[in-house]
C-alpha cells in the first residue's frame, strides 16, 4: 500500500494567529480562490507523493539522521505574493524571513537521504512560503487582487523557532486535503550550522 505524504513544519501558535486573522480577511475579497483552511497551512520541505509503507521507517531513520545535525530554524513572516503573474496567478503566499539558507540546506539534505526511497529532487530553488490559496483557472484579479497584495505586503509576525519537522500522509477528500500527522521529529543539533 501506498500512502500520499510530506514532510513540513507545523506553525507555531503565534504564527498561526497572524496567519488565521489575514486568512478571514482574505476570504471576504471576490477574488476567486481555494482557500487553504488555516489549520492545513504548513511549511513544506519536501513532497514525497506516494510512498510505499514499508519504507516509512527508514524514511523516518533518514530524516532523524538530517534533524540531529541541525538546530531549530527562526522564521517570521514578510509579506505576500503570488506565484505566476499578477494578470494570471497561481498561488497567493506570505514569504519567511529567517535562517533560509541553512533551511535551504536542511532541505537539500533531506532530499538527497530520501532520494534511495524513489523521491524526487525537487531541482528549484528553495523558496519558502506558506499558501493562502491556489487561484481557479482563469480568475479574474484586477484592482481587487492589487488591493488585497497592498493591504498585506508588510503582514508580519513574531519570530518563532521551528523545533520539530513533521511527516503527514495527505488525504484527498472532496471538501479539501485532510492531513494527519504520522511521525514527528526534533531538531537537535546545535545553530548555527554550518
Amino acid at each position: 500500500m501506498e500512502i500520499r505524504s510530506f514532510l513540513a513544519f507545523e506553525l507555531p501558535p503565534e504564527i498561526m494567529a497572524v496567519i488565521s486573522n489575514a486568512s478571514g480577511d482574505m476570504k471576504n475579497t471576490p477574488l476567486n480562490v481555494r482557500w487553504v483552511k488555516p489549520g492545513n497551512i504548513h511549511l513544506t520541505m519536501v513532497f514525497m507523493g506516494n510512498v510505499r509503507e514499508e519504507d516509512l521507517k527508514p524514511i523516518g531513520r533518514a530524516t532523524a539522521d538530517v534533524c540531529r545535525r541541525y538546530g531549530p530554524f527562526n522564521v517570521s513572516l514578510n509579506g505576500t505574493g503570488v506565484f505566476g503573474s499578477k494578470r494570471n496567478p497561481r498561488v497567493l503566499w506570505t514569504r519567511l524571513n529567517g535562517d533560509l539558507e541553512r533551511m535551504s540546506r536542511f532541505r537539500d539534505e533531506l532530499q538527497k537521504d530520501l532520494e534511495p526511497f524513489g523521491i524526487k529532487q525537487e531541482r528549484r530553488r528553495f523558496k519558502p512560503h506558506l499558501t493562502f490559496g491556489r487561484f481557479r483557472k482563469g480568475a479574474r484579479t484586477g484592482s481587487d487582487l492589487d488591493e488585497l497584495l497592498s493591504r498585506y505586503q508588510d503582514l508580519t509576525s513574531p519570530t518563532c523557532a521551528l523545533n520539530e519537522l513533521v511527516l503527514f500522509k495527505s488525504d484527498l477528500k472532496p471538501g479539501g486535503a485532510v492531513y494527519t500527522r504520522l511521525n514527528a521529529w526534533p531538531l537537535r543539533g546545535y545553530a548555527p550550522d554550518t
